[in-house]
């Protein structure tokens, strides 16, 4: 009997490891005279398209044992052949990459890691970072992550931003995660402490791109720039500071930072966007920017649940909270 798509699915996810996710099924009839990675996309819905494309592209999934292309029609019948796990790196390269690095772990369960990152901790390697960082700590932590994009990071943080992210430990988790993510209903709270006295609650909605010079900063760039909106609201204020809770409804590089910097308020101790001085030496003195991922709410991917995790304020952000309170 042939299965439904929402079976094909559930088979499907049910892998238990990118190294084991070797799947063999049929086309479904209602599917005849479709493109092949039409149906694929209609057969396993857990998968981003471009995800699906780039298996095919590298030879990963086939029909009826042939080469698979994705503008190949399909009639009912044929059999499709997953084999994704030759697309996890050697081990040698693997254990090159992983480091034994402390995590701070919040959440963990088979299907996502939430982890508090401290500031200093890159996220990604890079140019003039290429280890040390979250992602090669991921892979000591959880090797299996090796077969996941990015070994599931799913958004970043700034290296001098402290908080929470989320981690996938699934290819079909990083999918809805990162759907979530498109769709705006990942929640992330931010606690900043911003130069000067904000006034009252309000929202940026500006656009942002790369600085038409300084290729490593953000700018506002109204003509081409990606969608950027943050809102923020008032906890504290200060004499020459101001305490507030920010809340991203796009999750752009930089857009605190920059957002909060066109109004007049960058963040305490921003070595990028925070050029002005406060006059008050703790403010001005602060090693990083004043940044705190502190809550992080989304759905979980396999149960459905809602979900929050709250993170305290580093000691350094805390200190200088306390002095500024001692005024």
């Amino acid at each position: 009997m042939v299965k439904t798509s929402n079976e094909f699915a559930a088979d499907y996810s049910r892998s238990p490891s990118p190294s084991q996710a070797r799947l063999s099924t049929q086309v479904p009839a209602e599917c005849a005279g479709w493109r092949l990675d039409a149906t694929l996309a209609k057969l396993f819905p857990e998968h981003s398209r471009s995800r699906l494309q780039a298996w095919l592209k590298d030879g990963l999934i086939r029909l009826d044992d042939g080469a698979a292309e994705g503008k190949r029609k399909v009639y009912g019948g044929e059999r499709i052949e997953f084999d994704v796990g030759v697309a996890v790196p050697p081990a040698s390269t693997l254990a090159e990459a992983a480091e034994d690095i402390p995590l701070a772990v919040v959440f963990e369960d088979e299907h996502l890691m939430v982890i508090d990152k401290p500031a200093g901790l890159v996220v990604h390697p890079g140019n003039g970072q290429p280890s040390g960082t979250l992602l090669n700590a991921l892979l000591h932590h959880a090797p299996q992550l090796a077969g996941i994009p990015r070994a599931g990071i799913v958004h970043r943080l700034d290296k001098d931003t402290s908080g929470l992210l989320v981690v996938a430990k699934t290819l079909t988790v990083q999918t809805d995660l990162v759907r979530q993510m498109q769709a705006r209903s990942v929640k992330r709270h931010y606690l900043a402490l911003a130069l000067g006295n904000v006034e009252r609650d309000g929202t940026v909605d500006a656009p942002l791109g790369r600085h038409a010079v300084q290729r490593t900063k953000m700018a506002i760039v109204r003509s081409s720039g990606k969608e950027a909106r943050t809102h923020y609201a008032v906890l504290e204020r200060f004499a020459k500071a101001t305490l507030l809770e920010c809340r991203l409804e796009t999750g752009r590089t930089h857009q605190i930072r920059v957002h909060l910097a066109s109004i007049k308020h960058p963040l305490a101790g921003d070595p990028a966007y925070g050029k002005a001085r406060s006059g008050d030496a703790r403010l001005d003195a602060f090693a990083r920017q004043a940044l705190h991922a502190w809550r992080l709410a989304l759905r979980h991917p396999a149960t459905g649940a809602e979900m929050a995790w709250e993170s305290p304020l580093p000691a350094d952000f805390a200190q200088l909270l306390d002095e500024l309170r001692r005024d």
